[in-house]
């Protein structure tokens, strides 16, 4: 891959100060029982904090890049204040700056901020920041992923039987929840356990760092796995959506892993839950 403009490398710098500048912002609300909260829709929560951490990410990332194109979930698309100078496709940052706020408004310590940098269909540098654990998971095309600086790879497991495996539920979505309870019980049956713990950004680094075998989960937003989807391709994993498609991330469907495991994980799940089957459900709920 040939790049025009900053090399991934650079780009990431940048978005690892980005997400320390927002994990600060979000340390200093959590457990704070005045903190302002809102509600979006049904069982989609915002507060003061989501939006101060994604001003502090923005502010760092226009400073060192004016020309680039931002996509964050409380202020949606977002264009540069001026036009790409380099002739081709906009750089675009796709930015959660509180992924997993049910977690942290119940003063759960388990949600991160989630930065990621592409161009075109490309994901070029990607940041999931876990402030209360301190835990930073970098990646940049063809450099690899690390953990607090230290390299990681996807599992070597052979296999979903005996897995242990990380998802979400559709909660904002019940016409769709009869799919996923069908696909989350075959898979139950063979994985050794199965976690959900509310945050899909954390839970793409884990498996990224190999800690999960895979993961799974339904029409998720882009902001949410943008950067966990390259660092899981950058830790030598597999990332798909249900048909197979690993540039799948507009969709939402993402089943993840090692590469044994992303196979058979993905088999099953898709005898289950069929992509335009799940978009028709998630628009009869509103939810898509």
């Amino acid at each position: 891959m040939s790049f025009e403009g900053p090399r991934p490398e650079a780009l990431l710098e940048v978005a690892i100060a980005a997400a320390r500048a927002g994990g600060a912002v979000l340390n200093r609300h959590f457990r704070d029982p005045d903190l302002e909260i809102s509600q979006k829709g049904t069982k989609d929560f915002v507060t003061r904090a989501d939006h101060e951490s994604e001003a502090a990410i923005f502010a760092v990332l226009h400073a060192a890049f004016p020309e680039h194109r931002f996509l964050a979930e409380e202020s949606g698309a977002v264009a540069a204040l001026e036009a790409p100078s380099d002739g081709g496709e906009a750089f675009e940052w796709v930015i959660d700056p509180l992924d997993g706020t049910t977690n942290f408004l119940r003063g759960l310590p388990v949600w991160s901020v989630s930065i990621a940098c592409r161009r075109g269909g490309d994901l070029l540098a990607a940041v999931v920041f876990d402030p209360p654990g301190g835990n930073l998971f970098s990646a940049a095309r063809g450099c690899g992923a690390h953990w607090n600086g230290v390299p990681m790879a996807v599992t070597r497991q052979a296999g979903l039987d005996g897995s242990f495996l990380a998802t979400g539920y559709p909660f904002r979505a019940h016409r769709a929840l009869d799919l996923y309870l069908a696909a989350f019980r075959d898979i139950f049956l063979r994985a050794q356990a199965i976690r959900r713990c509310g945050s899909a950004a954390l839970d793409l680094a884990y498996t990224a760092a190999g800690v999960y075998d895979g993961f799974f989960e339904f029409r998720l937003s882009a902001w949410d796995i943008a950067a966990g989807w390259l660092l899981i391709e950058e830790a030598g994993g597999v990332v798909t959506d249900l048909v197979g498609n690993p540039r799948g991330l507009a969709g939402g469907n993402v089943v993840a892993g090692g590469l044994e495991v992303q196979r058979e994980l993905l088999a099953t799940v898709s005898r289950h839950a069929d992509q335009e089957e799940l978009a028709r459900r998630f628009a009869e709920d509103g939810s898509g």
